[in-house]
């Protein structure tokens, strides 16, 4: 079994640096942020998600007997550290966007401020929970608005990069919009809708597809759900049509079919049209099978009728923008703002706000990033999510954080709402904010 919530699960460095840290006695109050550098390519905004893990992961953080048994047993580190680490706990202020907001690149996710060598620790973590539920979450958004008003479920465990990818991403796909997943565990620790029919083998197993569809009604009987494609699909449409009443005298109706392979949009209008003539106008069509946002978007386009869609690979795995060009640094320490000014890697220095304006329309205009004692008009986005190491308030329900999504996606600028080439949102960098970056060059030299 993996640890997923053990201390451990960082960099050797962060725990090299910490050594240095407390030889130095450099412990006093650093401040560091979670930020996106660059969009990716064919992504207009992100929609932020994790935070929840994250909170969860910093409020319970600790190296337990066995893990500060290991450590001391590799004699990598000196006794000051392994009794450091014993005693650790986060005790410091988190400052975050809300799950399920709209974000976009140099706008700080989360901002963490506590004791240097704790502020450094977390980073690995921080950014494996809080990086990839952004990265499924601003995906699954990308096929929401592909597809209005579609059905979407989340088919991806079987391909994610390991379990807690797959659940968490079933997580993440919800919030954006998805109805349900297909991975059981999600609705048990998260309260994701489980949705699934049958695979292939369930009808090859039986002696006949007609006794498979049957014997699946009958065990099934509120979620008759019937695979359509395993032999001749519109054969099989043809049986439907002939089950369908004598299923229905044992007050079993079939819900929809589905489609898995094939050219879908040819077989999706032929199976409309042979249930539509039987009066089925009520069993809907699922289609699944290496499908993404682009060929939601074709199919939605050209009006196939296609009534929902399970999406597996193009979803847990994010295929055309795996990850993000995200950073986590140090931005003040011991009172005194810092900035890395690396080539192409530059930061902007201090305790940082977002404040996001809105047009007449309602929908978003623009953002200013600056100083987070910078008032300027509009909306703050960071809000405080713990303070002295606990939590502000009660913890989101995730229906609240998936209508915080959607509301989001609502207020999007229309061009933002497009699968291809956009104008960038405009996000300005205030005037105090390049002040305060010029001071500390000049500081630094």
């Amino acid at each position: 079994m993996i640890p997923s919530q053990s201390a451990l699960l960082t960099d050797l460095y962060q725990l090299t640096m910490l050594q240095g840290y407390l030889a130095e006695g450099m412990e006093e109050t650093a401040v560091f942020e979670f930020f996106v550098r660059k969009l990716p390519d064919r992504r207009g905004f992100l929609i932020a998600a994790g935070l929840e893990q994250a909170l969860d992961y910093l409020e319970t953080l600790h190296f337990n007997d066995d893990e500060i048994g290991w450590l001391a047993r590799t004699k990598r580190f000196d006794d000051r550290l392994i009794d450091y680490l014993r005693r650790l706990r986060f005790t410091g202020d988190v400052d975050a966007v809300p799950e399920g907001t709209a974000v976009f690149s140099d706008e700080p996710l989360i901002r963490i401020v506590a004791p240097l060598p704790v502020a450094q620790l977390v980073e690995t973590r921080l950014i494996n929970l809080l990086h990839y539920q952004t990265v499924v979450a601003s995906k699954a958004a990308r096929m929401v608005l592909a597809g209005p008003g579609k059905l979407l479920i989340d088919f991806g465990l079987r391909r994610a990069h390991g379990a807690e990818a797959g659940l968490l991403a079933a997580r993440a796909a919800y919030i954006a919009g998805f109805a349900g997943s297909a991975t059981v565990e999600a609705e048990r620790v998260f309260g994701v809708p489980a949705y699934g029919t049958v695979a292939h083998s369930f009808i090859q197993a039986h002696a006949s597809e007609r006794e498979s569809f049957v014997n699946f009604a009958r065990i099934q009987p509120a979620n008759t759900v019937l695979l359509i494609d395993t032999y001749d699909t519109l054969a099989a449409a043809r049986m439907v049509v002939e089950l369908a009443p004598i299923l229905a005298r044992e007050g079993i109706p079939i819900r929809a079919v589905r489609l898995d392979s094939g050219d879908l949009a040819a077989l999706a209008r032929d199976v409309r049209r042979i249930f539509d003539e039987a009066g089925l106008r009520d069993i809907r069509i699922f289609a699944s099978g290496g499908l993404d946002e682009d060929a939601v978007a074709a199919f939605t386009g050209a009006g196939v009728p296609i009534d929902g869609y399970g999406i597996g690979t193009s979803l847990t795995t994010s295929s055309d923008a795996p990850c993000l060009d995200c950073a986590y640094k140090l931005q003040e320490y011991a009172g005194i703002a810092r900035r890395k000014r690396s080539t192409g890697k530059a930061t902007w220095p201090g305790r940082k706000q977002v404040f996001r304006r809105h047009g007449p329309d309602g929908r978003m205009a623009g953002d200013v990033l600056t100083l987070a004692d910078d008032p300027v008009a509009g909306e703050a986005l960071l809000a405080p999510a713990m303070r002295a190491g606990r939590r502000v308030g009660p913890t989101e329900t995730l229906e609240t954080i998936r209508a915080r999504a959607a509301a989001q996606l609502a207020r999007l600028p229309e061009p933002l709402r497009r699968l291809e080439s956009r104008p960038a949102y405009p996000v300005e960098v205030s005037a105090r904010l390049r002040a305060l970056a010029a001071e500390v060059d000049r500081r630094t030299g």
